[in-house]
């Protein structure tokens, strides 16, 4: 059972797959968004290729846990993507997980110029850890 985790955003869109067995996440890349279609596209490939069953995106919540424009957004674009690539979405709240991810990389001493270019595929690394270890 292979996951994907995704942390969408307006610019770029975080990738994280799981191992085969569903346990760990791992970075994979980061998909510069251009359209709609594009990038549903490639995400479906991406998904066909490594034989992904289920898909986990990240829902930024607001820090109340209400839902906002951009969960709404979120949301719309998940349930596209759930449409055109016939599987599964699960949402996982975001809250957070781009801060942990800069912290992550801030500790590991990554320069500025570098977290920019990796923050978003750690982001999705968090959300689709956090799904991963809730299924427990």
């Amino acid at each position: 059972m292979r996951v994907i985790g995704l942390d969408v955003g307006e610019k770029r869109i975080g990738i994280a797959l799981s191992d085969e067995m569903g346990w760990t996440a791992n970075p994979h890349s980061v998909l510069n968004r251009t359209n709609l279609d594009d990038d549903l596209q490639n995400i479906i490939k991406l998904c066909i290729d490594n034989e992904v069953d289920k898909i986990v995106v990240g829902l930024p919540k607001n820090m109340d846990g209400t839902i906002g424009p951009k969960a709404i957004e979120v949301q719309e674009f998940a349930e596209i993507l759930c449409d055109r690539a016939g599987l599964p979405i699960i949402f996982c709240d975001e809250r957070l997980s781009t801060v942990s991810a800069e912290k992550m990389l801030i500790a590991a001493d990554v320069s500025r110029q570098k977290r920019k270019k990796v923050i978003d595929k750690i982001a999705a690394v968090h959300i689709l850890q956090l799904y991963l270890d809730s299924k427990d």
